[in-house]
């Protein structure tokens, strides 16, 4: 079993937690862009939530990452990665989960294990038709989020 697959299930948990605690740090990382292109060219909000829906099950079925995602909570992950997504596109969404940082501190994730997580994602953007150029201006939104999630070098 992968770090990252600790690393997403602990944040799951602490995501739910998170919602209980009204004074839980939130979105202070997740810093959203000037304009709405992207959001719009993955399709609005319908578009991230087809992506959305499509990679959480690839997750629970991948190979290296599959044990922890089917056990975390998978709707409370699509609506955090679909937050998430939608924040760093530029759809004015808030995104209301714990800081990357925050939400990883105390799980060892590997680049390998960072790096597995985004082929999936690609895989889930491909089939769904996302050109190969949006997905890699989304990816390049999402890359930022590499030094506050992967801790073990």
């Amino acid at each position: 079993m992968t770090k990252l697959l600790v690393a997403a299930l602990v944040a799951t948990c602490a995501l739910n937690a998170a919602q209980a605690q009204p004074n839980a740090p939130a979105n202070a990382t997740i810093p959203a862009p000037a304009d709405d292109v992207l959001f719009r060219d993955l399709g609005g909000q319908a578009g991230i939530d087809r992506i959305v829906r499509d990679f959480v099950p690839r997750l629970a079925a991948d190979a290296r990452l599959g044990e922890f995602f089917k056990r975390a909570n998978q709707d409370h992950l699509e609506q955090m990665l679909g937050e998430l997504f939608c924040r760093l596109s530029g759809g004015g969404c808030t995104y209301t989960g714990l800081s990357m940082k925050l939400a990883h501190q105390d799980i060892e994730v590997g680049k390998g294990d960072f790096n597995a997580l985004v082929e999936v994602l690609q895989s889930a953007m491909e089939a769904q038709g996302v050109p190969f150029a949006t997905q890699n201006r989304l990816l390049a939104r999402l890359a930022p989020l590499h030094r506050d999630i992967v801790n073990v070098h």
